[in-house]
């Protein structure tokens, strides 16, 4: 009868549905010297546990910091931070403002003007060609779905 309590619990105990006290009667069990033969496997599994159990860390843990030259440290920090205000400075100073299309001729200006607006309305064209698409999309899905 208790041979089969003991699988019955050891099964449990696999599928880790076993309560603290069955768990207890198991090592109880596979601590003593009158284990089933075909149950010797799982002795050296409980009888870790107690051992594990009984074990104790002596070592002492040394609780001194190693300490670091921090001088170094503040002076590497110090040269980085100037590196980078350095660098910003330079790449961002004020420069001469570019000559930003003055014409001496009206006519040189004139032409100028009118390339530019030739290139906007082309582009405005692309754009108008776009919608009318939409358009096209808009009149088949009032045919499809008849919203009016």
């Amino acid at each position: 009868m208790e041979l089969n309590r003991i699988e019955t619990i050891l099964e449990k105990y696999f599928q880790g549905e076993t309560s603290v006290s069955e768990e207890n009667e198991l090592k109880n069990y596979f601590s003593s010297s009158d284990v089933a033969q075909h149950l010797e496997q799982y002795k050296p599994l409980f009888g870790y546990f107690s051992e594990a159990k009984e074990q104790e860390f002596k070592q002492t843990i040394p609780l001194q910091a190693k300490k670091r030259n921090v001088a170094w440290l503040s002076i590497a920090a110090s040269v980085l931070v100037l590196l980078g205000i350095s660098t910003f400075t330079y790449l961002h100073q004020p420069q001469e403002p570019n000559d930003l299309g003055t014409y001496d001729s009206p006519e040189a200006a004139f032409e100028a003007t009118q390339k530019a607006l030739s290139m906007l309305s082309k582009n405005v064209n692309v754009g108008i060609e776009s919608v009318s698409y939409i358009n096209e999309f808009q009149n088949s899905k009032e045919l499809i779905f008849k919203t009016k």
